[in-house]
């Protein structure tokens, strides 16, 4: 089986080598332990039943919507089902990477920080198997949650602001892999409307051209009795150069419109920095 250590195909290895030898053993034999370690579906010497995938845990403010400037606990998931041109972390979509957590060790992460919030985000978490009793651990805590998705994929999990991103046409990629397949996929009705019926939900939009404006009027007209209210939209930025001049347009827009403007607080106080 891939992965797992096989007796049969071990190195040989001859004690009669130099010492340097020796170390070389040893490092390689840590390595089959390490991997061991950290594999995504735990193999039999394993104590933890169950593994996720995580790009990166941090703490810091939320930096977008209704709860920004809220010191909170990230969680941030590797892998999405979408490929926005546009995304500010590749490394859950374009090129994703991660460790593998257990639920116990993220529970005592959870523990630990004295964040009040947890951002369970991505990537798309809600591709995520685990993220129910993720999220249950969240709530044992005490903790508030919020989990931000592009609303394509659908999981009954325990959550306090379900944040959804829907991806407009100007986030569809110049690729030849991934234009159609994120076309197709970006926009779900029936996940959105079982969302919208079930949880406390912002409509939170990257908006990079003012014309983009009309189209998220478009989008909201597939649904009947959407609150203005509940529509954020953002500057599509990466850079606080970016975010300042879009801000300025962008802002009187979703004022005329009766929709609400989000900034990007991480980006104005720390740049475009992973982790933040």
């Amino acid at each position: 089986m891939s992965g797992i250590f096989s007796p049969s195909k071990a190195k040989v290895f001859d004690f009669r080598e130099k010492s340097s030898s020796r170390v070389r053993y040893l490092v390689w034999q840590l390595g089959i332990l390490l991997r061991f370690r950290h594999r995504a579906t735990p193999g039999p010497f394993l104590f933890d039943k169950t593994a996720v995938q995580i790009a990166e845990i941090f703490e810091s403010i939320q930096g977008e919507g209704p709860w920004a400037g809220t010191q909170s606990l990230f969680i941030r998931t590797s892998g999405c089902n979408l490929r926005c041109w546009f995304c500010d972390t590749p490394y859950t979509s374009w090129k994703p990477e991660g460790t593998a957590w257990s639920l116990d060790e993220l529970r005592c992460r959870i523990a630990d920080c004295p964040a009040p919030d947890i951002v369970l985000t991505g990537g798309e978490p809600m591709l995520l198997p685990d993220l129910v009793p993720l999220a249950q651990r969240c709530r044992e805590h005490g903790k508030r949650i919020t989990i931000e998705t592009a609303g394509t994929v659908d999981q009954r999990v325990v959550c306090d602001l379900m944040a959804i991103s829907p991806k407009l046409s100007n986030s569809v990629p110049d690729d030849a892999a991934w234009h159609d397949r994120h076309e197709q996929a970006r926009f779900r009705p029936d996940v959105i409307r079982s969302l919208l019926s079930r949880y406390n939900c912002i409509l939170k939009f990257v908006i990079d051209q003012p014309q983009d404006v009309a189209e998220v009027q478009a989008w909201l007209s597939h649904f009947e009795g959407i609150d203005p209210g509940i529509v954020w939209l953002m500057p599509q930025a990466r850079s606080r150069e970016q975010l300042a001049e879009r801000s300025t347009w962008l802002r009187a827009l979703a004022a005329e419109h009766g929709f609400n403007f989000s900034s990007r607080l991480h980006i104005e106080q720390f740049g475009n920095v992973r982790g933040t």
